[in-house]
């Protein structure tokens, strides 16, 4: 039998899920491939409860949480308009992240997140979803090419000290 994974728009009361599984998973993810200061400097500056609080409160960003046999597994942040991370992706929603437990991974629930997020794009009659991923995070880039993404461009990512280049990639909704 395959388990439900459902997808609930975060609120001020989801902070500590928000907070847990954004550090956990980004450590996950990153801790490996880069310093111990950068990690935590960059954890530090994003997961603050007052750094969340506001962002869960802004009209433009959206947070949403996974969860999988009643236990939160996955976030998504994705940000409207002004609130995008970088100027210039007019009519589009920026998925600007989305991490998934390493234990819970091959669960397909990246892709009902992905899923989600073409589903509040289209809601909103936007063009694509436009994403960055880090260049040497290969699982994720074939990840995102099996949901349709394609590289359009490069930008940099600070982690701490270090400036990182992310591969940008875009799904047309239209």
């Amino acid at each position: 039998m395959m388990e439900m994974v459902l997808i609930n728009k975060c609120t001020l009361a989801d902070i500590d899920k928000i907070k847990k599984l954004g550090e956990t998973t980004f450590y996950e993810t990153f801790a490996n491939e880069n310093s111990k200061e950068d990690m935590e400097q960059y954890l530090k500056e994003n997961f603050s409860y007052e750094r969340l609080q506001k962002e869960i409160m802004n009209d433009h960003m959206l947070y949403w949480i996974a969860t999988y046999e009643e236990e939160p597994v996955a976030y998504m942040k994705l940000n409207f308009e002004q609130a995008q991370t970088e100027a210039g992706y007019a009519h589009s929603l920026e998925i600007q992240r989305i991490y998934v437990l390493a234990n819970y991974k091959g669960k397909h629930i990246g892709k009902a997140l992905i899923q989600k997020a073409i589903e509040i794009g289209k809601e909103h009659s936007l063009k694509y979803l436009w994403l960055g991923v880090w260049e040497y995070n290969f699982p994720a880039i074939k990840f995102y090419e099996k949901q349709g993404f394609q590289i359009f461009d490069s930008h940099l990512f600070q982690l701490g000290n270090d400036v990182q280049k992310d591969h940008l990639m875009k799904l047309e909704l239209l």
